[in-house]
């Protein structure tokens, strides 16, 4: 998930309590929906459907944290 942010991830998992939260949320989504869809962990469509929603809203989350960072790193406004 974003490469191109390897290294303010990295960062920011250390620096940043909250964001290493929601990132360390969004592998465990990830992780539940694979297994999920695997068959390896019983589920249900809906179920799927809302963790996948849920991981979206983390992903944009993180992504708009990565912006923020960026930009404060280089001095433009947010």
């Amino acid at each position: 998930m974003f490469p191109e942010f390897r290294d303010l991830i990295s960062r920011l998992k250390i620096d940043d309590e909250h964001f290493a939260r929601l990132f360390h949320r969004h592998n465990e989504l990830d992780q539940q929906i694979k297994n999920m869809e695997a068959g390896i962990v019983p589920s249900h469509g809906m179920e799927i459907e809302q963790l996948k929603k849920e991981k979206l809203r983390l992903k944009d989350s993180l992504w708009l944290t990565l912006r923020k960072a960026e930009s404060a790193a280089s001095g433009a406004p947010s």
